[in-house]
């Protein structure tokens, strides 16, 4: 898949996405530098050496300070016998040695990959087969539990463990876990010969030089459900990281010293790993760390108390937002708040426009729709922060970013739609498949040869990326989401996508949160269930909702059954688990055998 362009990430700057929302000052193209991630913490160190980069438990790290920390347990890893293209995986909640082991592995020319530290062991398990550790730096707590019932059938040969107050100043720490978490968990690690972070943090830096090929060498292996929804590993390189955190650099407006970024998402996942981590390094900003999501109050305590005054950065799910709309008496409690939220990003699924606008009147903040997927760094679009934007799709491709809409059987049959001033094909009945092209496009699947075949392809000089996700190009060259391929509701010969049946049910207006998915039925092979969360002392009942549905919605997208739930199963980052709901189901329990 050589690329033969001289400016494979040039886009034509006649796309309509660049004429009625572009935010004015962000540049439709720009040189992507060929450095590594800690060419760019090197610089910045330069410019901000003596700037906070880390609050976490009432303690700072400084840019000068964090460096050391990297180089010191960079050298340390390499007495240790790791080396380049050695995979350390961090089983390790937020916290700052997560950042500087990341920043310390890819130094060498290690690679980095975070495990969800809410796995349990055999997930944990299921990971590490796929990227084959040499070594594991886990939390002192989750040893016993998710680790040490399965290490053996691992490749690790090396242990490190640390405790959350590693590297967090003990005065003053423990009144602040009280805060945030209640008590600091520990636990024994007995693997033989496990090192203790805080000792090989002592290690004098002398870290060994390492050449790396920016574009081919991987910086981090980031996990991921992708089109199939089978696990397996993006393997993103060091220009792919680097050039995604410019691209969202520009598209925050640039570089913002002093400006804080809420790291609330967990640092295993590309959301927060890009958007939190190195997009703050990049603009040379400052991360409010916490190591469990606080309760909105906390949150707000915080954001009164911290030199917040350059504003804030918030990336978050819908869910997050909607907590902060919801906060009663904001205004009144916490007026330091108001109008500091003013760079706020939700994505990983869409932002309701009640949410959104509520949100805005609540905190006196700005908010935008964006989209990405781990394949692609994770940042793709935004809606514009800065002015008028777009309402009900995922805003415009970032800085070198080209989008378009593509058959979703084959790719190879040519583009639906590309945003050229000629397209016509715009509107729902020219839906598709959502592909993209860009810097931050990953290098493949880790040992999937057939998936990367079938999810990277080469066109017009580019390589594409077909994201899984269905929807279609407005005129303005902005597009909206359908669904994802692969959940798509097949019921008597229509074709049904169960976002689109979501958005229709959330207009309810006692519906506070939807989830829909197919079901087997014998007579139709798949039907409609709904599952919904409603407002308190409403009386709504399952049958009201369908005849609602059947009032509102064409006949073959009225759910065929509703379910009344408190609240819907979410993931750690606050994504919805339709297949959990689905899979909990009595009739997909029958055909498929769950249980």
């Amino acid at each position: 898949m050589t690329l033969k362009m001289q400016k494979p990430y040039y886009v034509n700057e006649n796309k309509r996405w660049f004429k009625k929302w572009w935010p004015e000052g962000v540049p439709f193209n720009t040189n992507f530098e060929e450095k590594t991630i800690n060419d760019l913490l090197d610089e910045q160190v330069d410019k901000y050496g003596n700037e906070n980069f880390i609050w976490f438990l009432d303690a700072w790290i400084t840019y000068k300070q964090f460096q050391k920390y990297v180089k010191s347990i960079a050298t340390a890893l390499a007495n240790l016998g790791i080396k380049k293209g050695d995979v350390v995986a961090l089983h390790l909640p937020n916290c700052p040695t997560y950042i500087v082991l990341y920043y310390a592995i890819t130094r060498i020319g290690a690679i980095s990959c975070g495990i969800n530290p809410t796995y349990q062991a055999v997930e944990v398990l299921h990971q590490l087969g796929i990227i084959k550790p040499k070594m594991l730096v886990v939390l002192d707590a989750l040893y016993e539990t998710s680790i040490k019932p399965i290490i053996n059938d691992t490749t690790i040969k090396i242990v490190v463990y640390s405790n959350l107050s590693d590297l967090a100043e003990i005065t003053g720490v423990k009144k602040a876990i009280g805060k945030f978490v209640k008590k600091i968990p520990t636990g024994k690690v007995d693997f033989p010969g496990a090192f203790k972070f805080t000792e090989l943090i002592k290690t004098k830096p002398d870290v060994p030089k390492v050449s790396i090929d920016v574009k081919k060498h991987p910086a981090t292996y980031i996990m991921t459900g992708g089109t199939t929804g089978l696990p397996k590993a993006a393997v993103l390189t060091h220009y792919n990281v680097v050039s995604n955190a410019k691209q969202c650099k520009l598209w925050l407006g640039g570089e913002k010293p002093g400006i804080g970024n809420i790291g609330i998402l967990p640092l295993f996942h590309s959301f927060a790993h890009t958007v939190v981590m190195n997009t703050t390094l990049i603009i040379g900003g400052w991360i409010m760390l916490f190591p469990t999501p606080p309760s909105q109050a906390v949150l707000c305590e915080q954001i009164v108390s911290l030199p917040c005054h350059d504003g804030l950065i918030y990336a978050g799910t819908e869910i997050l937002f909607k907590r902060l709309a919801e906060l009663r008496n904001l205004k009144r409690r916490f007026p330091g708040v108001m109008g500091k939220l003013k760079l706020c990003i939700s994505s990983a699924g869409p932002l309701h426009p009640p949410v959104r606008d509520a949100f805005i009147t609540n905190t006196g903040g700005r908010i935008v729709e964006g989209y990405g997927l781990s394949e692609a760094g994770p940042a793709v679009s935004a809606g514009n922060l800065f002015g008028e934007s777009p309402v009900g799709s995922i805003g415009m491709p970032f800085t070198g970013t080209e989008w378009g809409i593509w058959p979703s059987d084959d790719f190879n049959k040519g583009p639906i739609c590309l945003g050229d001033p000629e397209d016509s094909n715009f509107g729902i009945e020219h839906s598709g498949e959502i592909c993209i092209a860009g810097p931050q496009v990953m290098l493949e699947y880790l040992d999937e040869v057939d998936e990367t075949k079938e999810t990277l392809y080469e066109y017009g000089g580019k390589l594409w990326l077909l994201t899984g996700d269905i929807g279609f190009m407005n005129e303005d060259g902005t597009i909206e989401i359908i669904g994802r391929k692969k959940s798509l509701i097949k019921y008597k010969g229509y074709s049904v996508f169960p976002k689109e049946v979501e958005e229709l049910l959330m207009k309810h207006p006692d519906i506070t949160e939807a989830a829909v998915a197919g079901i087997p039925d014998k007579e139709y092979g798949e039907v409609i269930k709904a599952w919904v969360a409603i407002k308190e002392d409403c009386d709504c009942s399952p049958q009201k909702i369908k005849e609602w549905a059947k009032n509102n919605m064409t006949h073959y997208k009225v759910p065929h059954s509703v379910a009344i739930i408190g609240e819907l199963p979410k993931d750690l980052i606050g994504k919805v688990k339709r297949r959990v709901l689905q899979e909990a189901d009595p009739a997909w329990k029958e055909k498929y055998g769950k249980s």
